[in-house]
């Protein structure tokens, strides 16, 4: 398994995660995900460690934190051999401070998920999202202040915009507490919003990027073709994707899943797992968070490792899914020298992308 830094930060991260947004099924949206339980979970931990995966991503939110209960089960007894990631900030149980990144809401969070893992500590903690009613700087003093306790060790952001994870960064320079290390992010060969605003600013900011659907919701997993239903058994069909359909655009998807398949004929590899192996070519990108209902969905996502695409396999893979960019983008590359990505064009040259 390679190991990656993560942003400005001295850990090094596995490039795969493991997603427990499947643990549990306590509710519609997530038993579209999955329901696994303890045992499940357990054999599902077991096979993660066994190929170097020691990085665990969870949420308060994920089934109403019944995903934190059951991953704290499944790693009893190794918990000094595992990184976990959990999250806080959206919807949690009920009256008016059931969510948002107040010093309260986050203290009482922490304090939740700490008790539902049976841990002392987190080692990554995110924002889920930004909280536009609290201010910025009580969110970060209290972060800091959790880090100082010793009940994370550090923080990370996710979904932020551009101005939000600027801001946030400013904001702990400025009064010397601990910033984002990593900004958990959608991107995949089906959305590459990300490349406009958010790459540039993790590559001048050495933010590192943990990407969340990879796979666009099980859109680029092999199973989706051309003027096909879509399969049954998928998250899509059962209205438990993160991805609104609104978002992916129809042509392009397709367009990308005809070279995905080229691709993966040439490789010998599956649609996934060259979709996977895509976006860890890509800068910033220190982690990826696979999920999987069953051992067989882990075994295959665990392939998309230990292997490289070709630069022309690449290439093939960004004309595909480019789509056209909004303002200001598309008129800042109309000179890519003012607008460089040195550490992208190192890699593959310079382009447009």
């Amino acid at each position: 398994m390679e190991y990656r830094q993560l942003g400005a930060s001295g850990l090094m991260v596995p490039v795969l995660s493991f997603g427990t947004a499947t643990f549990g099924g306590g509710n519609e949206f997530f038993k579209a995900w999955g329901s696994t339980q303890v045992d499940e979970a357990t054999r599902l931990v077991d096979l993660c460690l066994e190929a170097g995966v020691n990085f665990f991503d969870t949420a308060d939110t994920y089934s109403q934190g019944l995903a934190e209960e059951i991953l704290g089960k499944a790693i009893a007894g190794r918990r000094d051999q595992v990184l976990i990631s959990t999250k806080g900030t959206f919807p949690f149980g009920e009256g008016p401070n059931n969510q948002g990144s107040s010093r309260f809401r986050l203290i009482q969070q922490v304090e939740g998920s700490l008790k539902r893992m049976n841990t002392d500590y987190i080692d990554i903690y995110h924002m889920h999202g930004f909280d536009g009613n609290t201010p910025v700087e009580e969110t970060l003093r209290t972060l800091d202040d959790l880090i100082q306790a010793g009940k994370i060790r550090y923080i990370a952001a996710s979904n932020f915009s551009g101005w939000h994870l600027m801001k946030s960064l400013s904001v702990s320079e400025r009064y010397g507490w601990n910033r984002y290390i990593a900004h958990q992010v959608y991107y995949s060969l089906a959305n590459r919003e990300y490349e406009w605003e958010l790459m540039p600013l993790g590559i001048d900011q050495n933010v590192g990027a943990i990407v969340w659907s990879p796979l666009a919701a099980g859109r680029l997993g092999g199973k989706y073709r051309r003027n096909q239903p879509l399969p049954p058994d998928s998250r899509v069909a059962q209205g438990g994707s993160p991805v609104p359909e609104a978002v992916v655009n129809e042509e392009v998807f397709y367009r990308t899943i005809d070279v995905l398949d080229e691709v993966a004929e040439e490789t010998g590899k599956t649609v996934a797992q060259v979709a996977l192996n895509w976006l860890l070519q890509r800068p910033t990108v220190a982690n990826i968070i696979i999920g999987a209902r069953n051992e067989e969905q882990l075994k295959q996502n665990l392939g998309a490792v230990g292997w490289n695409l070709t630069l022309d396999q690449v290439k093939r893979l960004d004309a595909a899914s480019e789509i056209p960019t909004i303002y200001p983008y598309w008129h800042q590359r109309q000179n890519t020298r003012l607008n460089p990505l040195p550490k992208f064009y190192e890699r593959f040259g310079d382009q447009e992308f």
